[in-house]
């Protein structure tokens, strides 16, 4: 990878490093997942230009479930692995959409700074 490349994903890293709990909710909007499974979709979704941290992902997970936002169960596997996977809650919903009204405004007040 150039310098460029590395300089550009590290820079798209930390401006969406504070949404990491808002992302995880959007995929779970869709329906139940489990870690592996939702950073292959943000992989898939942003062209490989950025992914989650396993630490990342898990820490996101616990604050989520510690805050009432998503449950977690245990997949029944018959082969392989056994999963955890989580679900949004009523509440997460709602956290979710609190998120996104938070993001859009950021944004405007970030577009009007710098454009």
């Amino acid at each position: 990878m150039t310098e460029s490349v590395v300089k550009k994903m590290s820079i798209a890293s930390d401006m969406l490093r504070g949404h990491t709990e808002t992302i995880i909710l959007r995929r779970l909007l869709q329906g139940d997942s489990y870690g592996y499974e939702i950073n292959k979709a943000v992989q898939q979704i942003t062209g490989g230009r950025y992914e989650l941290k396993e630490a990342t992902l898990y820490t996101a997970f616990r604050r989520l479930e510690q805050g009432g936002y998503i449950l977690s169960y245990w997949g029944d596997q018959n082969t392989g692995a056994r999963r955890r996977y989580y679900s949004i809650t009523s509440e997460g919903r709602e956290h979710y959409k609190n998120c996104v009204q938070d993001w859009q405004e950021s944004k405007q007040i970030i577009d009007q700074l710098l454009l």
